[in-house]
């Protein structure tokens, strides 16, 4: 597993942006429409190769595919080593998505464009580095990447508290990765310590953690490392009370920054906690659930009753992200299989109706030059166009039915539902009753947004403005097709990531010695929910790569070998419910 695999198409979507860069860095910066055609056209390709990547990805399999390894630093245990799995391959296409979309609206940039396109590109490549990395100072190298561009499309290209907000921005959530990283030091050496080598593979480690050998004589370690770990993905969520610098970001970062901000980059820090901290720290997950669930529910309502008080409708957005993605952390914490994939779905109904919501203020803010609430009125009879996209993605926002914002909030308060009515981790109802009222919060001030932009006397100073372009009308309409597909037909996105989120689950709540891993390729999940063994896979292929052993649309491995690892157990009050949902 560690024989030098080359470059693949992995690597090729995750550079094709850093290439598009440095073409641009060496193009003469009198070449406005240079930079800013070849920026779209490097993000075009790398959405095209993000595709041809998931038309490799086979579902079924809760493995890492597509892998690649490159050695590094041997002699520290550091490797170039990057795969996809079912959660992570849809952040990578929505990461390649949004970024089109943030590039396409950047057109309207006039100052410094060679910069702005060679930072926008850099930071889609760091962003993409997260979601593959398989090394955790990989990972780690990506995820403080990223900070670097976004710092400076803030700096520069900000509002007026530009400094502040990007100051602000870069320390709190610098500053909250240095515990990580201690962390990944931690859990290498104490991999030494167990079987000799270091290693900051992600999947030896889990390996380890799986077999039962790693927390041997450490469990004591275990609960600071889990807090080590979320400190770090809890500010970049972010989740109250880590949250006071995303409003300030928000709010002074270009429309292209907001986009990506809300859209991907608040993903890192849930992604880390399905990543990293479940199947890692399994019993200081259980032993931690009401104190991260209580933080999810107070982020829900506290998010919804500040963004309704707010004058500035991009910073009522700003706090509408905070409550939106507390029932993302509420999904994955509820530790259901139907809240983790829910808290997972939400990830990305949350990256495609918020990123076009901001998208759609960046439209009107470039007409108007304000935000304020006080200054808007009566859109509806000016823009109606604008008004009929804007209400679709609000609605979308707001969790209507039809929408791709109702399934993931609905399956993660299901989950956590599920949970609480066992009793389950110290888990009451009580959880879900107030999470469930951040429903009918966020319809408060957004259909209040609405009214107050939409509708009532018309602004004399607006009469002059007219309605979106075509090409806004396709860039916004991109993003509707999104909402709808996602709400119609939710198991298009669902059903590959199945497996992957069942695995997770199983590594959390199983027993030593029965948590699957993925560095055993003899062991698969079935539709059921169960550990299963299946036929060897062929090694001299990609070792992670599944090989034809599960084909069907059911998700069952076609192999006569298969024999439940894991018996289904009756629940018991006292321990919370193993493999199968």
């Amino acid at each position: 597993m560690n024989e030098p695999t080359g470059l693949g198409i992995v690597s090729l979507v995750t550079f094709l942006p850093l290439l598009g860069a440095l073409l641009l860095m060496v193009t003469p910066k009198e070449f406005v429409f240079t930079h800013r055609v070849g920026a779209l056209a490097f993000s075009v390709l790398t959405f095209l190769a993000s595709l041809a990547m998931m038309g490799r990805f086979q579902t079924g399999t809760y493995h890492y595919q597509l892998t690649e390894f490159i050695p590094w630093m041997p002699q520290f245990g550091i490797h170039y080593r990057v795969g996809v799995d079912g959660i992570s391959v849809w952040l990578v296409l929505l990461t390649t998505f949004l970024s089109i979309i943030a590039t396409w609206f950047s057109f309207y940039v006039k100052e410094r464009v060679k910069a702005y396109m060679v930072l926008l590109l850099l930071l889609e490549t760091a962003m993409l580095g997260v979601f593959v990395s398989m090394d955790m100072i990989l990972f780690y190298t990506f995820f403080e990447a990223s900070l670097i561009p976004m710092y400076f499309l803030i700096a520069i290209w900000g509002g007026e508290n530009k400094a502040y907000a990007s100051a602000k921005f870069f320390i709190y959530t610098f500053a909250g990765s240095i515990f990580m990283l201690v962390g990944m030091i931690w859990m290498s050496g104490q991999y030494a310590a167990v079987t000799g080598e270091r290693s900051f593979s992600l999947v030896d480690i889990q390996a380890a953690v799986a077999g039962g050998t790693f927390w041997s004589g450490a469990m004591q370690f275990q609960g600071l490392l889990f807090w080590a770990f979320m400190v770090s993905f809890l500010i970049k969520t972010p989740a109250f009370p880590f949250h006071t610098w995303l409003p300030d970001a928000h709010v002074e970062a270009p429309t292209a920054g907001s986009v990506i901000l809300a859209g991907v980059l608040l993903k890192m820090g849930t992604y880390g906690m399905l990543r990293f901290v479940l199947p890692l720290f399994p019993e200081g997950v259980q032993a931690n659930v009401p104190k991260v669930m209580a933080l999810a529910v107070i982020g829900i309502i506290y998010g919804a009753i500040v963004a309704a008080m707010q004058p500035d409708v991009k910073k009522l957005i700003a706090y509408s992200s905070v409550a939106h993605m507390g029932f993302v952390l509420f999904g994955i914490f509820s530790l259901s299989h139907t809240g983790l994939m829910g808290g997972s779905y939400q990830q990305l109904a949350h990256g495609i109706s918020t990123g076009a919501l901001f998208l759609l203020v960046g439209l009107i803010y470039e007409r108007t030059h304000t935000r304020k609430f006080s200054d808007y009125g009566g859109l509806k009879s000016q823009m109606p166009i604008y008004a009929a996209l804007f209400l679709i993605i609000m609605l979308s926002s707001v969790g209507l039915p039809g929408t791709n914002g109702f399934i993931g909030e609905f399956m993660a308060l299901l989950g956590g539902f599920d949970s609480s009515a066992k009793g389950l981790y110290g888990l009451s109802i009580g959880f879900v009753v107030v999470a469930a009222s951040g429903v009918i919060l966020a319809a408060v001030y957004l259909l209040w947004m609405f009214q107050k932009m939409f509708y009532g006397p018309l602004n004399p100073d607006l009469k002059r403005l007219k309605d979106l372009k075509p090409w806004e009308i396709a860039m916004v309409g991109l993003l509707i097709v999104f909402v709808f597909w996602g709400g119609l037909s939710p198991n298009t996105f669902l059903r590959p990531m199945e497996a992957s989120v069942h695995a997770v689950r199983m590594m959390t709540l199983n027993a030593e010695g029965d948590r699957p891993s993925w560095k055993n390729l003899e062991m698969e999940v079935n539709a059921k929910g169960d550990l299963v063994q299946v036929t060897p896979r062929d090694k001299a292929t990609d070792p992670y790569e599944v090989v034809a052993t599960i084909v069907d649309a059911n998700l069952y491995p076609v192999s006569e070998q298969e024999e439940p690892l894991i018996p289904k157990l009756p629940p018991a009050s006292a321990a919370p419910e193993v493999a199968p949902r």
